[in-house]
C-alpha cells in the first residue's frame, strides 16, 4: 500500500455518517420531552447497558472518575485504607482511590499485556488494604481468576477499571461482571463513546447500586432527603439517548477494530517494534494498539514524516507524576512502569479504517 495516505491517529466521521440520523433524532426526542436529567432515556440506557455487561444494575454517572471514585464509596473505602492499583495505568484510577481519601498502592504490570500482574499483588497487600482495582488497559482484559482468587483470600473488594474496554471478553464473560462494582467512561474517544463526559458504575448488588445512584445524587435516596454527604455526578438524558443509539452498535464497532488489530498483528514485522500480547481465552476490543520501541523518539519522527498519527499512552509513569510526590515513590522504584512509559506509542485505531490506510500505518512500521 501506498505510504503517502495520510492516516489519522483517530477518526469519529465513518461511525457518525451511519448514525448520524439517529443521532439527530435522539437530540429531538429528548427535546421534545423536556426532561434533562433522570428520565426515561436514562432509565432505558441503564437496563440496556446492564444487559450487555451480564450484570443486574447500572447506574450512570457524570464520567468514568466519578464511576470508579463513587464505587469506593459505595464500598466504604476511606482515610486510612489502601487500593491495590496497576502502576501503568491512567491517572483516574488513582485519582479515584485519592478522592475518597484512601491511599493508592502500585501493583507492576505484565510487560507483555500492560495489565496488572496477579503475581505481585500478595506482597503489596497490608493490614489497611480493603481492595484490588484492575484496569483492563487499552482494551485488554485483566487476568481476572488470580486477581478474584487473591480477593476472597484476603476478603478483598474488586472493582474493576473498565474504562477502556468495553465489550471485551475474558473467559467467555464480559468484562465488569466480575468484580463487586465497576467503573466505565464513555468520553468520547472511547469505543462507546458519549457526545461529551458520561459514565457509569456497574454491579450485581442492588444495596451497591442504590448506594452509588444516592451518592452521586447529592447523597439523597429521595428528594430533599440526603443519607450521605454526596456529589453531583449524573448521567444526563441526552447523553443517556445518544448512548443507546451507540450501544446498539458496539459489537459490530468492536469487530472492526479487532479487523484492524489482525491485520497489525499478523503483517507487521519489524523487530524494532513490540507487538502487544494477547492472553489465551481473551477477546480485546482494541480501544488503543500499543507498541513498543526502544528508539520511540526516531519511530515518532518517522511517522510524522509519513502522515501517519500517533499518541503515546502515557508518556510520565503516575508515580513520577508531580501530583503523587507526596506517595515517595523514587525513580526507578516501578521499572516496568517506567519502561513502558518510555517505549509505548499508540497506533491510529478506530471503527472503519480502510483497507488502504491499515496497509499505509504497516508499511510505515515496517519501513523503520
Amino acid at each position: 500500500m501506498s505510504s503517502v495516505i495520510k492516516v489519522p491517529f483517530v477518526s469519529f466521521k465513518p461511525l457518525e455518517a451511519e448514525i448520524g440520523d439517529e443521532i439527530k433524532e435522539a437530540f429531538d426526542r429528548v427535546i421534545q420531552r423536556s426532561w434533562y436529567i433522570g428520565g426515561i432515556e436514562d432509565e432505558e440506557f441503564e437496563k440496556a447497558f446492564a444487559d450487555y455487561v451480564g450484570v443486574s444494575y447500572a447506574c450512570g454517572t457524570g464520567n468514568g472518575l466519578d464511576s470508579l471514585m463513587l464505587s469506593l464509596r459505595a464500598l466504604d473505602i476511606g482515610e486510612a485504607d489502601e487500593v491495590i492499583v496497576p502502576s501503568n495505568t491512567y491517572i483516574a484510577t488513582a485519582l479515584a482511590v485519592t478522592y475518597t481519601g484512601a491511599t493508592p498502592v502500585f501493583v507492576e504490570p505484565d510487560i507483555r499485556t500492560y495489565n496488572i500482574d496477579p503475581s505481585l499483588i500478595e506482597e503489596k497487600i497490608t493490614e489497611k488494604t480493603k481492595a484490588i482495582m484492575p484496569v483492563h488497559l487499552y482494551g485488554q482484559p485483566a487476568d481476572m481468576d488470580p486477581v478474584m482468587k487473591i480477593a476472597a483470600k484476603h476478603k478483598l473488594y474488586v472493582i474493576e477499571d473498565c474504562a477502556q474496554a468495553h465489550g471485551a471478553y475474558y473467559k467467555g464473560k464480559r468484562i465488569g461482571s466480575f468484580g463487586d462494582l465497576a467503573g466505565f467512561s464513555f468520553y468520547p474517544g472511547k469505543n462507546l463513546g458519549a457526545l461529551g463526559d458520561a459514565g457509569a458504575a456497574v454491579t450485581n448488588q442492588k444495596t451497591l447500586a442504590d448506594k452509588v445512584r444516592a451518592l452521586g445524587n447529592y447523597g439523597s435516596d429521595y428528594k430533599y432527603h440526603h443519607i450521605y454527604k454526596g456529589v453531583n455526578s449524573r448521567l444526563d438524558e441526552m447523553q443517556a439517548a445518544f448512548l443507546s443509539v451507540k450501544l446498539k452498535c458496539l459489537d459490530k464497532t468492536n469487530e472492526d477494530r479487532r479487523r484492524v488489530a489482525a491485520a497489525y498483528l499478523e503483517n507487521i514485522k519489524n523487530d524494532k517494534i513490540i507487538l502487544p500480547y494477547v492472553m489465551p481465552e481473551t477477546e480485546p476490543v482494541w480501544h488503543i494498539f500499543a507498541v513498543r520501541s526502544a528508539d520511540r523518539g526516531r519511530l515518532e519522527k518517522h511517522l510524522s514524516d509519513r502522515g501517519i498519527g500517533y499518541n503515546k499512552h502515557y508518556p510520565i509513569a503516575m508515580h513520577m507524576q508531580e501530583c503523587y510526590k507526596d506517595l515517595n515513590i523514587s525513580k526507578g522504584s516501578l521499572p516496568i512502569a517506567e519502561e513502558i512509559s518510555e517505549t509505548q506509542l499508540s497506533l491510529p485505531m478506530y471503527y472503519g479504517m480502510t483497507d488502504d490506510e491499515v496497509g499505509a500505518v504497516i508499511d510505515a512500521l515496517n519501513s523503520f
